[in-house]
């Protein structure tokens, strides 16, 4: 197997959003030098920055993943660790959903949560699970 690494940043002066123009392009270029993207990685809310993607941001990958073909890995493990009112949490799931067709019968997610990180970020025993949508 010849898998090679795709990396994409955020932009910290934009409070840690997407830069979804720069993610385009880099997919683009991974295909023009024969690596297909299958997946991506998204980490929402960001751990230990404490960032909260936008739901714009959100729909972007969305959207950039139908395009492609690419499934989506959304690790949602801090969604209860927000300690501003300011941000909400907003799932992939919820986004894929509300965008509707077809969006929402085509994206595949997998989408990971905690059972451990949900008061103060506890660490120790650790339990988690997963939800999967569009799989094949």
């Amino acid at each position: 197997m010849d898998a090679q690494l795709l990396s994409y940043y955020l932009k910290e002066e934009d409070c840690w959003g997407l830069d979804s123009t720069a993610l385009a392009a880099k997919i683009e270029a991974s295909i023009e030098r024969g690596y297909i993207p299958r997946a991506i990685v998204v980490i929402n809310p960001g751990n230990p920055t404490g960032q909260v993607m936008k739901r714009k941001d959100l729909e972007d990958i969305v959207k950039l993943c139908h395009k492609y073909s690419i499934a989506i890995l959304s690790d949602e493990v801090y969604q209860e660790n927000i300690y501003t009112e300011s941000k909400k949490f907003i799932s992939m799931r919820k986004v894929l959903h509300d965008l509707g067709e077809p969006y929402s019968n085509s994206v595949e997610l997998i989408s990971f949560s905690s059972v451990s990180k949900g008061l103060l970020g506890e660490c120790g025993l650790r339990g988690g699970y997963f939800e999967t949508h569009n799989m094949t």
